[in-house]
């Protein structure tokens, strides 16, 4: 008789670049960069290309895209609008969802 596994598999660790906390990869958000040189939100997690993961934290949105330590995970430069575009981006989803857990 075979014995049954009941943890078929574990889900992939992932760190967020800004907390530097491990978390299962489907609880992060994954930025990726393109062959551009442009980096952007990978909703599905599945776009080719370098990628480096933040919590759904505006905290951790403004720590990651402030500093230099999404730039050095991602082996690019970000220019002025593409991180402008990304805070927003963690402006709107993720503000909306922090104002709505509060009521």
């Amino acid at each position: 008789m075979r014995r049954q596994n009941i943890n078929r598999h574990t889900l992939p660790q992932r760190t967020c670049v800004a907390c530097h906390q491990v978390k299962p990869k489907p609880e992060l958000i994954r930025l990726v960069r393109l062959s551009t040189g442009e980096v952007i939100v990978d909703i599905e997690g599945k776009k080719a290309g370098r990628g480096a993961y933040l919590c759904p934290k505006l905290e951790c949105w403004e720590q990651g895209l402030s500093g230099n330590q999404l730039e050095y995970r991602l082996h690019t430069t970000l220019t002025p609008e593409n991180r402008e575009r990304l805070m927003e981006y963690a402006k709107h989803r993720l503000g909306e969802s922090a104002s709505g857990k509060n009521k």
